[in-house]
């Protein structure tokens, strides 16, 4: 039995748009397919880095979340 997939509609400046054309091209693959990915690999990230990717993050606790993420890549 096939997925069920969702298709979903994202809005983005004309530069944006461009360097995203560029990088499709660059890697042979569609808008659908890189976007699916990125969304794929945001969800799969902690709550941690999804905050400090959507800039929810105060500039006092960029410092601390620096040193941990650090610590976790030298495990």
């Amino acid at each position: 039995m096939a997925a069920k997939r969702a298709i979903m509609r994202i809005q983005v400046d004309a530069q944006t748009k461009s360097r995203m054309d560029k990088l499709c091209d660059k890697r042979g693959m569609t808008q659908i397919a890189l976007m699916s990915r990125v969304a794929n690999w945001f969800l799969n990230q902690d709550e941690t880095v999804q905050a400090l990717v959507l800039g929810a993050l105060s500039e006092e606790s960029l410092a601390p979340l620096a040193r941990t993420l650090l610590e976790r890549l030298d495990k």
